[in-house]
């Protein structure tokens, strides 16, 4: 069912292995000029604009775009038991990820009577979206909101898709897993114009007020991505996320049937969503050939699951070694990696580029999406090779406080005219000498 890639014998350059591996194609430059006029329409007419591109792309039109509170309460005191134990499970194994993350200021005295402190200050105001699309994601919730509140950000946001199915409010799981958050504010609004509201405010049709947020997190379609593109300056954001991906490093001790099924489950998101094995073992790939066969055939989403397995986005790549599959997946940088080889431990601590790596045959990408308490807003499309999942840190500035004393500045005034005067800016350092009149 996989194409094949073989790479035995040989190991390709960095370079080659980038054009030669699988990966979804998303162009968020060809839809800019799509987005860019949604933008600037919620820009100058606020949530008029928004009500009115809703009702186009979601064929609904809520009365207001802020959900009332007594509505998130409802959809808590609705919500199915287990789901609910789910969650709880999910947001408090979380909480004790991110709990771990918080960093502390640090003083460094650098001279008697000079130090540099370096204080960690939350972003004040944040939008977490969470998406609509084929599928509910009250998880993407959970991991928005509990690494923002770890970090201390002040006033959150959660912000999803109206559906028509519910009156024009975001999924009723959606709004309960905000509310086993304890997040107040949740808009009823998707897509670039979404975004654009974020980062602009407006007025809702009751008259309140609806603020902009400093940054906004969490995936969405390329149509979100690029109004994230777009408005990246007045606003943070974390990441241009694209199709989800997994990527499997397997030897001949993996099990195809567990092989298989982590494949299928990363490939029913999205008929984007890329699947990858690479191994060692050719007879392993026959098998969990065999096995995709037999599950995508008895699986819900079989249409979706499989475009996504057959598309060029997915693959299995054979190399003759390990170490060069380390080579590979390293080139490919996935999302999410599992490493299900012999001496898994030792071969996943070598792994240099991954948004999260899952260790052994007990380690599926699914516990990391719901119950590991890892994060799972993760860099996708190679951007593992740079950036990191979402985390306490995503919230937070580092600010370097400067407390110097006179005779600390004086003892270093000279070294600072030197270099200011080389670098033909003497008015920098006039900016020292000047607290010293009649001092040479």
């Amino acid at each position: 069912m996989l194409n094949r890639t073989d790479l035995r014998g040989r190991v390709p350059s960095p370079v080659e292995l980038r054009a030669t591996l699988p990966r979804a194609e998303t162009d968020v430059d060809a839809v800019l000029h799509q987005v860019r006029p949604v933008v600037e329409d919620v820009r100058d007419r606020g949530v008029e604009a928004v009500l009115e591109y809703t009702e186009r792309f979601d064929r609904v039109r809520p009365g207001a775009v802020r959900v009332p509170a007594a509505v998130l309460d409802r959809a808590l005191g609705e919500l199915d038991t287990a789901v609910r134990e789910a969650l709880e499970e999910s947001i408090a194994r979380a909480r004790r990820v991110h709990a771990d993350q918080r960093r502390t200021d640090v003083t460094t005295q650098v001279v008697p009577g000079g130090t540099v402190t370096e204080r960690w200050v939350p972003v004040s105001r944040v939008g977490l979206y969470a998406p609509g699309g084929l599928a509910v994601y009250p998880s993407s919730v959970v991991m928005n909101v509990v690494p923002a509140q770890a970090a201390g950000v002040g006033s959150l946001v959660v912000c999803s898709p109206p559906q028509a199915e519910f009156g024009g409010l975001p999924h009723p799981t959606i709004l309960a897993a905000a509310a086993l958050l304890e997040v107040d504010e949740v808009w009823a609004a998707g897509g670039a114009q979404a975004v654009a509201l974020l980062a602009y405010g407006g007025t809702d049709t009751d008259g309140s007020p609806l603020e902009p947020v400093d940054m906004v997190t969490g995936p969405g379609n390329v149509y979100l991505t690029a109004a994230k593109r777009m408005l990246r300056g007045l606003i943070g954001i974390d990441s241009e996320a694209g199709p989800t991906e997994i990527a499997v490093l397997a030897d001949d001790t993996a099990d195809p049937a567990h092989v298989a099924a982590d494949l299928v489950s990363q490939a029913e998101h999205d008929p984007l969503a890329a699947s990858v094995l690479v191994t060692t073992s050719e007879a392993l790939a026959d098998a969990v050939d065999a096995e995709l066969a037999r599950r995508v055939a008895a699986t819900k989403h079989t249409e979706r699951i499989e475009q996504a397995l057959r598309g060029k986005q997915s693959g299995t790549v054979l190399v003759s070694t390990v170490e060069d599959g380390l080579t590979v997946v390293d080139a490919y940088a996935a999302e999410h990696l599992e490493i299900q080889t012999a001496d898994a431990r030792a071969v996943a601590a070598r792994v240099r580029n991954a948004g999260a790596v899952f260790v052994g045959p007990y380690a599926p990408v699914s516990l990391g999406d719901y119950c590991a308490g890892s994060n799972h807003v993760l860099p996708t499309g190679g951007y593992a090779r740079h950036s990191s999942g979402l985390s306490v840190q995503s919230f937070l500035r580092g600010i370097h406080v400067v407390d110097y004393s006179a005779e600390a500045l004086r003892d270093v005034a000279g070294k600072v005219v030197a270099l200011a005067d080389a670098e033909d800016l003497p008015a920098h350092g006039e900016a020292v000498t000047a607290r010293f009149p009649g001092e040479r």
